[in-house]
């Protein structure tokens, strides 16, 4: 929209663009026009403009304002990679706005060249609109009158708008609550120094009393822009609580061979430290390379109040527990990327930009244990993930594929912890202003000591299903969807799904059920950079829980879900 633009032209362009609009809005109070042709020209100055909260655009009341500071305008320079005096580069523009979009301060991030004052000069101008900061930022699943999870967290995440984070947090689980507290400060004392540090109380719900903590304290110096050379971290973390295992709204109870069975509820102990350094070459073609001195102690047992017998402990230990493991280790690492990067709309968010790193993305990881504590800790693994990504046109195919296998050393020499995953995911082009998304998954565990169990139904990948209602250490799931243009209400986006659901949580064969289903997806820009998510699902080949038992509610694409295993295999 060029400037001087009327609130007739605006209004349409906030409808079909926020963030043209934005940019349109920010172009015409400075009195400035786009350079076509900013490369390689003197860059004369960086203009930094942030749009309010809530604008006359938006359907809340101007009085929000109050309550937010926005974004101080040296948080965001300071990000900034191009400096006065220096040749215009497009690429250090583009990183510097994926730099300022990865921190959880703007909802809408764009760099646009301008013309300067001088001639043959180029200005830089950086358009914001800040997140409210000041937010109860919530995360939950709730599959029909069950909620199986929430967490609420009183933030101010922008505190005094110099981008710090602090925070209050509730999470309650179906048999825990927890509070907590969290502080973050991504550049201490303006350096490139970050720290974070968090620590939570736990306390069962049926008995009131305290049943364990968790935290972490990490310190660390990024890879904060392509051409950095290195980077640092050392962090610790805990955990001690008692899990409990559930299967819809009951403790899953455990088929013990021969007599009563064992409610799946045991204790955790975690505790997990290291120090890492990692030295970075190469700008277009990336390669990471690192080390990591760290220890571990994990510990699991049948909690002491649990009255169960000798043989139901060894058997409930064998068969199902996690693997105690204390261990002492060195690990190297290597990340070789291709730093080219697209921006999309209209993937998994409605109207926001979306960064995604295309081509290859390969990792792999050797890490070695010494019998430190004892025998069974002496092992060497290994762990390989790739992704490559592709764009043709509007189109967006990610493929994604991940192993790792451990070698027991010493006492009991063996392969163990065998374990692979892929994942597929296509985007289609626009179709009637939507656009079609299908996932498929397949994670398969072989001789995992850690005796990982996956649960599947309801929210969690398969719609309209009771929650939890499928288990087994192997997991097969599609997802197909139609996800509609959205409807923009005064910047509120509003769009409609129809989706496909098949998956299997199993042991041995895949035993497919079907759902299939509607949706409506909303984003509120000013808050959140993804929208909220709520399905109704009917299973097609199998039980079908109570008509109140197939909504899901959560935040996110359903495509959000996925297993760790695949960016980290160690």
């Amino acid at each position: 929209m060029p400037p001087g633009a009327g609130p007739i032209e605006e209004a349409e362009a906030q409808r079909e663009n926020y963030e043209e609009a934005l940019v349109a809005r920010a172009l015409q109070q400075l009195g400035r026009v786009v350079e076509p042709a900013p490369e390689g020209k003197v860059l004369e100055e960086v203009l930094v403009t942030t749009e309010d909260v809530v604008a006359e655009s938006d359907p809340y009341p101007n009085l929000l304002n109050i309550f937010h500071i926005r974004t101080r305008e040296e948080v965001v320079r300071r990000e900034v990679l191009l400096q006065p005096g220096e040749p215009y580069s497009d690429a250090l523009a583009q990183e510097t706005a994926r730099n300022l979009r990865a921190l959880p301060l703007f909802s809408v991030v764009r760099l646009i060249p301008v013309k300067g004052r001088a001639p043959g000069t180029v200005a830089l101008l950086v358009v914001t609109k800040d997140l409210w900061s000041l937010r109860l930022n919530s995360s939950f699943s709730a599959v029909g009158s069950l909620l199986q999870y929430l967490q609420l967290q009183g933030t101010e995440q922008n505190f005094l708008g110099r981008g710090k984070k602090l925070a209050v947090d509730f999470t309650l689980r179906l048999d825990t609550l927890s509070f907590g507290q969290s502080y973050t400060d991504p550049r201490v004392l303006g350096s490139r120094w970050s720290l974070s540090e968090s620590a939570a109380i736990i306390i069962g719900r049926e008995s009131g009393k305290p049943e364990g903590s968790r935290g972490s304290v990490a310190v660390s110096r990024p890879l904060y822009s392509l051409s950095t050379p290195w980077s640092t971290s050392a962090s610790v973390a805990w955990n001690v609580e008692t899990n409990r295992v559930y299967r819809g709204a009951d403790i899953w109870q455990l088929p013990f061979p021969g007599g009563s069975p064992v409610p799946y509820v045991y204790r955790t102990e975690e505790v997990a430290g290291g120090v890492s350094y990692t030295r970075s070459f190469g700008y277009r073609y990336k390669w990471n390379l690192g080390g990591t001195l760290g220890a571990y102690h994990y510990a699991y047992d049948p909690p002491s109040s649990s009255m169960l017998s000798e043989e139901q402990q060894a058997w409930f230990r064998r068969e199902y527990l996690p693997r105690a493991e204390d261990a002492g280790y060195a690990s190297l690492s290597l990340r070789a990327f291709e730093a080219r990067y697209e921006v999309l709309r209209d993937v998994d968010s409605y109207a926001l930009s979306e960064d995604f790193q295309m081509g290859h993305s390969v990792s792999v990881t050797l890490r070695y244990a010494p019998p430190v504590f004892d025998s069974t800790s002496h092992f060497a693994e290994a762990g390989v993930a790739g992704r490559y990504r592709l764009r043709l046109g509007e189109a967006l195919t990610t493929m994604s594929a991940a192993t790792a296998i451990r070698r027991q050393l010493g006492e009991g020499a063996g392969w163990t912890n065998r374990r692979w995953a892929t994942e597929l995911v296509q985007v289609s082009p626009k179709v009637l202003g939507g656009r079609f998304v299908a996932r498929g998954v397949l994670d398969v565990n072989i001789d995992d000591l850690f005796d990982r169990v996956t649960l599947l139904g309801g929210g969690n990948g398969l719609r309209g299903a009771a929650a939890d209602a499928y288990s087994g250490k192997r997991l097969l799931l599609v997802n197909v969807e139609y996800r509609s243009k959205p409807l923009v209400v005064r910047t509120v986006h509003v769009g409609g799904v129809l989706f496909f659901d098949s998956g299997s949580a199993f042991d041995d064969q895949p035993d497919m059920v079907h759902s299939v289903g509607v949706g409506l997806r909303v984003l509120f820009p000013q808050f959140n950079v993804v929208p909220f998510r709520f399905d109704f699902g009917y299973v097609l080949n199998d039980t079908r829980p109570p008509v109140g038992s197939r909504f899901s509610l959560a935040g996110g694409q359903i495509t959000d879900l996925r297993p760790g295993f695949l960016d980290s295999p160690l």
